[in-house]
């Protein structure tokens, strides 16, 4: 059977998508190419056509939702959003609800750490990409100064999403949200763009 021009590359992203979807839900490790496979309206033995291993799978995921989160970002930074509204945003009750479509480093971190190199890698240049975004928001200081701000706001936030989360009393985890915000915008202090 012959396939329409583009099917491959439709099929590979829509792989890409559920398997994104299910990590950031469920986690890398709970995640069997069989149910990605399902999900995504497809048989197993066509996984091996689109990717060698689940691995390379996990970093394609990784950087293709890590480029998604830098879009927004720079996005947001080109409407003048600035550093506050960054943060109130990633720091909000929406995005916490919803990991299998929010940042994927909050959702993914801890596994991240146990992955080979290569996707150790993947990740971490797009990381420095996002600390490099949260510095040119940051107004006073030297460029060492506003990068080591940008680490500790990042850092902040991504712990703070991380804790909101994994907490069962939504009081308590609207609480943690608000103080991550509160401590991440003291930090910016009045440099913040």
């Amino acid at each position: 059977m012959r396939y329409e021009k583009g099917h491959k590359d439709a099929t590979r992203q829509r792989i890409i998508d559920v398997a994104s979807r299910q990590f950031r839900e469920n986690g890398v490790a709970a995640v069997g190419i069989a149910g990605i496979m399902t999900d995504a309206g497809l048989t197993n033995g066509a996984f091996y056509s689109h990717f060698k291993s689940k691995e390379d799978l996990v970093r394609t995921v990784l950087s293709n939702a890590l480029r998604g989160r830098e879009e927004t970002l720079r996005t947001g930074l080109k409407t003048n959003a600035g550093l506050e509204v960054m943060i109130r945003d990633y720091l909000s009750p929406a995005h916490r609800d919803r990991p299998s479509g929010g940042c994927p480093t909050a959702a993914l971190v801890a596994e991240v750490a146990r992955h080979p190199k290569a996707t150790r890698d993947a990740f971490t240049g797009k990381i420095s990409a996002f600390i490099s975004l949260i510095a040119t928001q940051i107004r006073k200081g030297s460029a060492a100064r506003r990068r080591r701000d940008a680490v500790a706001i990042y850092g902040m936030m991504v712990g703070t999403l991380q804790l909101a989360r994994a907490v069962n009393d939504k009081q308590l985890s609207d609480e943690i949200l608000e103080s991550g915000i509160s401590a991440a915008l003291a930090l910016a202090g009045d440099n913040a763009a």
